[in-house]
């Protein structure tokens, strides 16, 4: 059976004129910044006339581990905002940027799929409003001023070898993981070890996702710590005098994208910070700006709930103040196969005792996102190969775990292929059954917080950590950040720090290689496993597929 492909689907969307779509949700067309026909900013003026309305209902969509096999988390959350427009409620889509390290890496776009779609999807998925060219920029800009203020004297006496800012570009790039700068003599400065990470890992893009408007953005901005000095006192961006110049940069990009699904209905796409690297969430304002405009904003967090689920609730919904409805977890009988055991080539052929075994993998996440106090449903992403037996066996195993698994096809039909799951979704949310609250306290201690963390959602029995990384977290304790939620930084792709074990392991560690403070973004960083802040292409990157072909369209996305 031949299909046609996510990127020749998008291009035949008959797309309407942004100003319609903006019109949809009642916002005046001079409020809206276009960039093009097909997608604008909605300016800050605008935004900030909402505050005294109501909010709509906040689902998130998230999903188990991710394999191989996919699973198409923001397929289905495109979808079900479909849905829930389909059924005659007013939803809005909120979802995160695409990075281009990945896209023409291994993972692909981050614009959905089939036809439960963001478009336009060329343009999301490659440069779209310039919002991370803005943030690489902002970033590095910072990172040239502390260059340039201990060449020209270093009046603040920041000890070059405690300087804890990198830099960063969109882009897998193994090879700047670990550099050397300033070389060439004496005109070039003092040379010094460092190096990048990607830029959905700059806090800077944790910052921007996560302020509520411009005085707050420069706020978090100043309040990023650069450095340290000999005696070990903190160096701020706003020392550098940084922080106004790089909001400047970040102006416009703190300003939510709108753009349509392939349905024409609106979808906040703003903000990108990786969720086994950071924090995994769209931006706060579009989020916020959403739930003010909308009955239901649908939105997603990145990866398996162990990461994305777990952030947007202690990190996000924390920060943010948000009170999620209703969750679904996205699961699909294939990817349940390969938990089971079984090998991605063997994956058409039935197998319901593999289905069957790899399910705990699901359940786990199911008690996971209920520990927080929010009601959940299970969306089987359907895939041609499934089966009846496959799928009831999913069905069965859901029930026993005290939710329900709905079949859905939205990849193939839009929203017509998810209205039940849609009915459920408000059945769940207007039953006023969500009673969130974060996984732990603001009080806890830092130490405590990460371990709270692997034991109650990664179902380690403990965190491994030098005393080093111990009496580091203790001084960021004494220093006044103990209040601060813990951003892990670890493998998506299983429970623990091991990237091949997959299932429900339990009798694991979670070994913490280093931590990092964010003091602007509001979290400390803990790096476990071999995770790595800059990631590196597979051997056969996308990019060797991407090209313009003879009518000058892109081919090779996906």
């Amino acid at each position: 059976m031949a299909f046609k492909t996510d990127i020749e689907i998008a291009r035949e969307a008959k797309k309407k004129p942004i100003m319609e779509i903006g019109a949809k949700l009642g916002i005046p067309a001079e409020h809206l910044l276009p960039y093009g026909h097909d997608k604008a900013k909605v300016g800050q003026e605008f935004i900030k006339s909402l505050a005294d309305r109501p909010d709509g209902k906040l689902i998130l969509v998230t999903a188990i581990n991710p394999t191989p096999a996919g699973e198409g988390k923001t397929t289905t959350t495109v979808g079900l905002g479909d849905g829930l427009n389909r059924i005659g409620k007013k939803a809005v889509v909120c979802i995160r940027e695409a990075s281009l390290g990945p896209n023409f890496g291994m993972k692909g776009g981050a614009a959905g799929g089939g036809y439960a779609q963001v478009v336009p999807m060329e343009e999301m998925n490659l440069h779209f409003t310039g919002d991370f060219h803005a943030i690489t920029s902002a970033h590095n800009l910072l990172s040239a001023m502390i260059d340039n203020h201990i060449y020209w004297g270093n009046d603040l006496e920041i000890d070059a070898r405690r300087i804890v800012w990198r830099r960063v570009m969109d882009m897998n790039d193994r090879a700047l993981r670990d550099i050397v700068v300033n070389l060439g003599g004496v005109s070039n400065g003092f040379p010094r070890q460092t190096g990048f990470d990607i830029t959905v890992a700059s806090e800077v893009m944790a910052i921007l996702c996560l302020s509520n408007d411009l005085d707050d953005l420069q706020k978090r901005l100043g309040d990023i710590v650069v450095a340290y000095t000999r005696a070990k006192t903190p160096i701020y961006a706003r020392d550098i005098k940084a922080d106004g110049a790089m909001t400047v940069l970040l102006k416009d990009a703190m300003q939510p994208n709108l753009v349509q699904t392939l349905e024409n209905n609106p979808a906040f796409v703003h903000g990108g910070p990786f969720a086994n690297i950071a924090h995994g969430c769209n931006s706060v304002i579009a989020t916020k700006t959403a739930l003010k405009l909308g009955e239901y904003v649908v939105t997603e967090a990145g990866f398996g709930a162990d990461l994305g689920a777990e952030k947007f609730f202690d990190i996000k919904c924390r920060k943010a103040g948000l009170k999620p409805a209703a969750a679904v977890i996205v699961a699909t009988v294939r990817a349940m196969k390969m938990n089971g055991g079984v090998a991605k080539a063997d994956l058409g052929a039935e197998n319901v005792a593999a289905v069957q075994k790899g399910c705990p993998n699901l359940g786990r996440h199911i008690g996971n996102v209920k520990s927080f106090g929010v009601p959940v449903v299970v969306a089987i992403n359907h895939f041609f190969s499934d089966t009846d037996a496959e799928i009831a066996a999913v069905k069965a195993y859901v029930a026993e775990q005290g939710a329900e698994a709905i079949l859905c096809k939205h990849w193939a039909h839009g929203s017509a292929g998810i209205e039940e799951l849609a009915n459920k979704v408000v059945q769940l949310a207007e039953s006023g059954a969500a009673n969130f609250a974060p996984l732990y306290p603001d009080d806890m201690p830092l130490f405590q917080k990460l371990q709270t963390i692997a034991k109650r959602i990664y179902h380690a029995d403990d965190v491994i950590a030098d005393k080093s990384i111990r009496d580091q977290l203790k001084a960021w304790e004494a220093a006044g950040y103990g209040h601060l939620p813990i951003c892990v930084a670890k493998t998506q792709y299983s429970f623990t720090t091991d990237p091949t074990v997959r299932g429900a392991p339990t009798g694991h560690t979670v070994p913490v290689r280093e931590v990092r403070l964010s003091a602007g973004a509001g979290f400390i960083v803990a790096i476990c496993g071999e995770i790595m802040t800059m990631p590196g292409l597979p051997k056969v990157p996308s990019a060797e597929v991407i090209r313009l072909n003879a009518e000058g369209n892109v081919e090779g996305l996906f």
